[in-house]
């Protein structure tokens, strides 16, 4: 056989994929079945790690975003925050899977997870991270050009830019939100709604918790624009 297409990578692997990707790392990070309480503990495992790949992506995209804006270029931000949100939609996706679990063989797991808590996900503390500076930087932009955000919306054909940029920022909390509540609905279709979690916090709280957003701000906007438009005519319905 030819050498052409020999490894040339350095590192473990009997190709230049397997080296390059790290496969052997990669997949030697879940538990053997040797290991397992519960066979299930792979799916598990499986969509926790991969989750926080995404989430590290989605988090790296948005603070490269955030300084894309500050340097003036929207539109390349804008590309990176469409990423990032489906970075998210994606996340949000694999918690399906977990629902495929039976609540009581999830019992078996739950048994060897110590304290571990979605609150310790390095992901979600990342996002909540880069998130503020993420608004600060679009903020910064709308006061430049002396622009109110309802202005943002309703002069939207002339900062189209400035438009499309906030609403992919309300996409990213939107997003988030979406996350955090599904998160909820499966821990409780697992668990049941009226326990405490692994880290000593009432599923119920967590519940109280997705009413949180991130930019606020642009939530608040949508009232005033309904607000300014009731003004403008009196007589329209309020649907």
């Amino acid at each position: 056989m030819s050498d052409e297409f020999a490894p040339i990578l350095p590192g473990p692997g009997g190709s230049d994929y397997e080296r390059y990707l790290r496969t052997d790392e990669l997949l030697s990070l879940q538990k053997t079945a040797d290991e397992w309480v519960h066979r299930d503990e792979l799916l598990f495992q499986t969509v926790h790690q991969s989750s926080e790949l995404w989430l590290k992506h989605a988090w790296n995209d948005v603070e490269e975003a955030t300084r894309l804006i500050e340097a003036g270029d929207l539109a390349a931000a804008q590309r990176l925050l469409r990423r990032a949100n489906a970075c998210i939609r994606y996340v949000i996706g694999f918690l399906e899977h977990l629902e495929q679990m039976s609540p009581w063989e999830y019992q078996d797991i739950r048994r060897v997870l110590g304290h571990g808590s979605g609150f310790d996900s390095p992901g979600f503390r990342e996002i909540r991270r880069v998130s503020p500076p993420l608004y600060a930087a679009f903020d910064g932009v709308r006061k430049e050009r002396g622009l109110s955000l309802v202005e943002v919306y309703t002069q939207g054909r002339e900062h189209e830019d400035l438009y499309q940029l906030a609403e992919l920022l309300t996409d990213w909390d939107e997003q988030i939100g979406i996350w955090r509540f599904r998160h909820v609905k499966m821990v409780g279709r697992v668990i049941g709604e009226d326990v405490i979690g692994t880290q000593g916090t009432p599923v119920e709280l967590l519940a109280g918790l997705i009413k949180n957003k991130m930019f606020p701000e642009l939530w608040r906007v949508r009232t005033d624009l309904t607000m300014l438009a009731k003004e403008s005519d009196p007589d329209g319905n309020d649907s």
